[in-house]
């Protein structure tokens, strides 16, 4: 089992949890998102945790093919910008955990990074922090994307016993 903690304060940010081998395939059909936040099912089961080794967020590229583009990251939704379709280049080896299991995470002051439809989108980076204030993680929960918690691998460390 395995505790994720602040790397800045030392605070623990989830219980234990145990790890899958490898991020799940989520249903993104419509009929599986909650009627109510329109949120799809969580990327990862309460109480496991993965690691995406994808990219995800900022800073992000234009991609090369710009006539069958790609999602702009894992799971996530076709990314437009001014320049074209974008891909991310950001942080690899995020841990994945169910937004549940940090409970105890804040949004960042005056919601920075947290835009979105129902929700944050999750691709403008950083947009939790921990109860020290350390900015350490990014809530993707919007009505249009995955439901998932992306912990900051360097923001971040496991502690297993």
């Amino acid at each position: 089992m395995t505790v994720f903690l602040c790397s800045k304060c030392g605070t623990a940010i989830t219980p234990e949890l145990a790890e899958l081998a490898a991020v799940v395939d989520v249903s993104d059909d419509e009929r599986d998102r909650d009627k109510e936040t329109r949120r799809a099912p969580s990327t990862v089961p309460r109480g496991h945790y993965a690691i995406d080794h994808e990219p995800w967020g900022p800073p992000y590229v234009v991609q090369d093919d710009q006539e069958d583009p790609k999602p702009a990251q894992s799971r996530g939704p076709l990314v437009c910008r001014e320049e074209g379709f974008v891909i991310s280049a950001g942080t690899r080896h995020t841990v994945l955990v169910h937004p549940d299991d940090a409970a105890g995470l804040q949004p960042l002051p005056n919601w920075e990074n947290s835009s979105g439809c129902c929700g944050p989108t999750g691709d403008e980076g950083l947009n939790r922090a921990c109860p020290c204030g350390a900015p350490v993680a990014t809530l993707a929960a919007d009505c249009f994307g995955p439901y998932e918690l992306h912990l900051d691998p360097i923001r971040t460390y496991a502690f297993s016993q």
